[in-house]
């Protein structure tokens, strides 16, 4: 939220001012006039230069441009599907599905399918565990082994010294995405954190930043150990019931139980094809295991942007959106990267980022067959949510599109259409 402050100014006149000889008074009345005049039109031409500087931004119109684009992505781009949200100022302003959940069965993509929402289940567990510290059972600064005594690190020294927060802000000290591979043959989590003290130290805990998921995902142990009850029980009994993300979930099981919800595309044959949806990452709650659909991300973000002080309060979204570490890595990869960021770092389950100036909370998401992304511009009191069921990269345009009219940044193609038109 913004707050816009206005400063007046007090004159005071501390004698009379003398009265002008009747020699001088016509020049006077000369000079004052033309001030007058002058000023008048200074203030005219000033006010219809910028006749929009006073008003707050509506994304309503550019949302519906940016809706009838998404449109095209699917048809040009022959993906499966995607759905979108669009939240400002506390309200849902469009959510919308285009294509099917499954090329295949060719159901309708809706507003309320369900997806993958993978690495975008982070912020989740930042959340939680700032209203852990709230309620005073979790301290950010406690070491990770007063919880789990038989953690261990290849320099048990590290092990010591990794907080609570170090975890949440991938600084860890370990390689990035440490015995990812090894989730990913699908070994269980247990034997996974038993492998972590093989993966080298680089860096003593809080002093690099390297983006992790198994070790990330030791805070729902920590959180079975401070509460006694699952991880993500908590999250749904604190955060998906109160806030109304009615079709939110854990687990492949709920996923494939849900009314609508589509299902995960690899490329085979020139084409996308259905699969089922791995367990894998789902093996990791915190990390990724969140499943949703774009009118249950609405609800989410509107809460982090503070219009559900009732569940989370200024104060926690304050602590979980400061910045703990520099992610330069973030930089590179895809164009609007590299053309509209500064400068980006890591949170406690969110990215913050320096969009061309503006500040931008953002996380993306990718696990087989599905990709996400999701976004608030605090200065426009904005969110996005962008979830799709296939890991073409065409869907992620859409994102910056809206940023830049939002922004009234100059107009730049993230979407590439003719990239389309040449290879059909």
């Amino acid at each position: 939220m913004i707050a816009l402050y206005t400063v007046s100014r007090i004159h005071t006149q501390t004698d009379m001012p003398r009265k002008p000889s009747a020699c001088y008074r016509p020049l006077i009345a000369l000079l004052f006039s033309a001030a007058t005049i002058a000023s008048i039109a200074t203030t005219a031409h000033a006010e219809n230069l910028e006749p929009d500087s006073a008003k707050p931004y509506d994304v309503t119109a550019d949302s519906k441009r940016v809706e009838r684009l998404a449109r095209r992505v699917v048809t040009e781009a022959r993906i499966p599907g995607l759905a979108m949200a669009v939240v400002q100022n506390g309200r849902v302003v469009s959510t919308y599905g285009f294509g099917v959940v499954s090329s295949t069965d060719r159901q309708p993509i809706t507003a309320d399918t369900t997806f993958r929402i993978a690495s975008l289940s982070k912020s989740f567990a930042g959340t939680l565990s700032a209203m852990l510290v709230s309620d005073g059972v979790l301290s950010w600064d406690a070491r990770i082994n007063t919880y789990l005594p038989a953690f261990k690190l290849a320099d048990m020294k590290s092990a010591e010294n990794l907080t609570v927060m170090d975890i949440l802000s991938h600084r860890v000290g370990l390689p990035y995405n440490s015995l990812d591979r090894s989730l990913e043959a699908d070994e269980p989590f247990p034997l996974l954190v038993a492998q972590l003290d093989q993966a080298p130290v680089i860096c003593a805990p809080g002093d690099c930043y390297a983006y992790q998921n198994i070790a990330f995902s030791l805070i729902g142990d920590v959180v079975f150990a401070v509460t006694g009850d699952f991880y993500y029980h908590l999250v749904e009994k604190r955060l998906f019931h109160p806030l109304g993300m009615l079709g939110a979930t854990y687990g492949r099981d709920a996923l494939e139980a849900s009314s609508s919800w589509a299902r995960p595309h690899v490329r085979s044959r020139g084409r996308w094809t259905p699969v089922r949806p791995k367990e894998t990452y789902y093996r990791v709650p915190p990390a990724a295991g969140v499943n949703a659909s774009v009118n249950d991300m609405a609800q989410w973000l509107i809460a982090q942007s503070g219009h559900r002080p009732d569940v989370l309060p200024q104060p926690l979204l304050d602590t979980i959106h400061k910045e703990q570490v520099r992610t330069p890595d973030q930089l590179r990869g895809s164009r609007w990267r590299r053309d509209r960021l500064r400068d980006a770092h890591y949170a406690t389950g969110w990215r913050v980022m320096d969009y061309a100036g503006h500040p931008l909370l953002y996380h993306a998401g990718a696990v087989q067959g599905y990709r996400a992304i999701m976004g608030i511009l605090p200065e426009r009191d904005l969110g996005v949510v962008i979830l799709w069921n296939s890991e073409s990269g065409a869907p992620s345009g859409l994102f910056p599109t809206l940023l830049d009219k939002a922004l009234q940044l100059p107009a730049t193609d993230w979407l590439e259409f003719e990239k389309y038109s040449r290879q059909r």
